[in-house]
């Protein structure tokens, strides 16, 4: 049985999300207001060590934004004809898209969720299931599948070159093996796998990275860590 200890009260509790860290949403609630607010104090310390924390983490969030900005922006300057080089821009990507995507989930969890509702409700059903995608290529890509079994190059007007990076699309993929992950574990991957299914098989490079980092650079503002200036991949 896989179990955590929540972060807030310390109870061991089993997560129903991935990234879950909490018991309990008032658990969820007072950590976040506990690391918000600048009157809360670390025992011992002239400074808030709660605040302190607070700051670490928006600093490392604003960092992780600009790696996957700089990564995703890459994606439209990558010559096709040099596919060794397209491949590991592509894998660069995922893995900067998810880490942000779990690090807004970690400790902003309350502005991610806010930016979704903010999205209409079929959009906010891509985006989700976008990033479920991502995790599932994330944990598959150079581990148990070569990046050519998920990436499919396009070709170019009149069929003579390949198309642009951001034109390459997702390929389907064969139900994974999971025999070696407990229960929950191959839950969790079943889940990646159908979300990788219905909403990335098929999709181009520049529409899946337009939409996760477009949405994780709001999210990431409206949390106070960056600005919301943000160069979409295709551009």
């Amino acid at each position: 049985m896989d179990t955590r200890t929540c972060a807030r009260c310390g109870k061991t509790f089993e997560p129903q999300r991935e990234h879950a860290r909490f018991c309990s949403a008032r658990c969820r609630v007072a950590w976040n207001r506990d690391n918000l607010d600048p009157d809360r104090r670390g025992a011992g310390s002239g400074v808030p060590e709660r605040r302190q924390d607070a700051q670490a983490q928006a600093s490392v969030l604003e960092w992780a934004v600009i790696g996957m900005r700089d990564t995703t922006e890459r994606l439209g300057r990558v010559r096709p004809m040099d596919s060794p080089q397209a491949f590991a821009v592509i894998g660069e990507a995922v893995w900067w898209v998810t880490i942000v995507d779990a690090t807004m989930v970690r400790y902003h969890l309350q502005e991610y969720e806010a930016a979704l509702a903010g999205l209409a409700e079929a959009e906010r059903e891509r985006t989700e299931g976008t990033f479920g995608g991502l995790r599932f290529v994330r944990n598959r890509m150079g581990y148990y599948a070569d990046h050519a079994d998920f990436i499919r190059p396009e070709a170019g007007p009149g069929g003579t070159q390949e198309a642009p990076i951001t034109a390459w699309t997702w390929r389907e993929v064969p139900k994974p093996a999971l025999d070696s992950l407990g229960t929950r574990g191959r839950r969790w991957e079943m889940e990646r796998y159908r979300a990788y299914q219905d909403y990335l098989a098929g999709q181009t490079m520049g529409d899946t990275f337009d939409r996760t980092a477009g949405f994780l650079t709001l999210a990431a503002a409206m949390a106070g860590c960056v600005s919301s200036r943000h160069s979409p991949a295709s551009s």
